[in-house]
């Protein structure tokens, strides 16, 4: 170790906690900062992202329902946070699934969990498996180098069980102010883009670009088919940008979410393996079949 060191958690840390107040209590937190960035793993949502820092500045949106272990509806639960993971067995709203799937309000096994003088390591482990049905390992590796600016999520799926098995996975990767505000900019390089309401239609021209909120807005949603996986959002007013980078080969699929609404101010950028609504469909594992997807969220000056 550098001498003039003489404790690492003097430039980086991971501390685990339970959150105590609130509908918070009771929630296993991972918190890790690399001295650069700071991030939040909530471990009885997946191993998610509930909030992600950079030299002290939130980039997160955080809904107004905060984090809670309730298990209540959809829309008074949504927290947001920084990563969000929808599946394994639904993505978006279908008749007969919980919204955006029940892999999220899974709790992870952490297999391992530390920091050492090049990076921070978290290894968790969440099962989806049903008696005289599936048996689903999503192995989660999230790491992020000392002093440096980005993180990086690697998920393994695996099929331990003696059938094919029908799967789907959408990251949910949420924005919030400060580092959405107005000006802000969205740069993708998109093939083609489907508006999913006339809402969204209507207002094409303004989603690259985020406007002041609104009361009552309505959200918008787009379906994008990108020409390579990487998202851009550029706040030159705060002097930050964000880059999205993920495996385009396991997530063919990119959903822009919207919403300019005042309380509810947020950017979701959500690569899929799947479109949704009508052209909703499910991928197959075979039995022993792995699929590994990836994801890395950097966060930069820009002076």
């Amino acid at each position: 170790m550098d001498g003039r060191i003489s404790n690492l958690e003097q430039i980086a840390s991971l501390r685990r906690y339970t959150l105590t107040e609130g509908t918070e209590a009771g929630l296993d937190v991972i918190d890790c900062d690399n001295g650069r960035i700071r991030f939040l793993i909530n471990v009885d949502k997946a191993c998610d992202l509930m909030q992600l820092y950079h030299l002290g500045q939130n980039v997160s949106f955080i809904s107004k329902n905060g984090f809670t272990k309730r298990e209540t509806p959809f829309l008074s639960r949504f927290e947001g946070g920084m990563l969000y993971t929808c599946g394994l067995d639904s993505v978006g709203a279908r008749d007969g699934f919980e919204v955006h799937g029940t892999l999220h309000n899974t709790r992870a096994r952490i297999l391992r969990a530390e920091v050492d003088e090049s990076q921070i390591t978290v290894e968790a482990v969440i099962r989806d498996t049903a008696l005289f049905g599936k048996s689903l390992a999503l192995r989660r590796t999230i790491t992020s180098a000392l002093g440096s600016d980005r993180v990086r999520i690697e998920d393994s799926l695996i099929n331990e069980g003696h059938l094919e098995e029908p799967y789907c996975v959408l990251y949910h990767v949420n924005l919030g102010y400060p580092m959405l505000d107005e000006g802000a900019t969205l740069t993708v390089d998109a093939e083609s883009i489907q508006p999913r309401t006339p809402w969204s239609k209507e207002n094409q021209g303004a989603m690259l670009c985020a406007e002041m909120p609104v009361p009552g807005q309505e959200e918008c949603c787009y379906f994008l088919k990108l020409r390579s996986p990487e998202a851009t959002v550029t706040n030159q007013r705060l002097g930050k940008r964000f880059t999205l980078t993920y495996s385009g080969d396991t997530l063919p699929c990119f959903v822009e979410w919207r919403s300019m609404a005042s309380g509810d101010y947020a950017l979701g950028l959500e690569p899929a393996t799947t479109e949704l609504d009508g052209t909703f469909a499910y991928k197959t594992i075979k039995a022993g079949e792995q699929v590994s997807f990836a994801l890395e969220m950097q966060v930069s000056s820009l002076r």
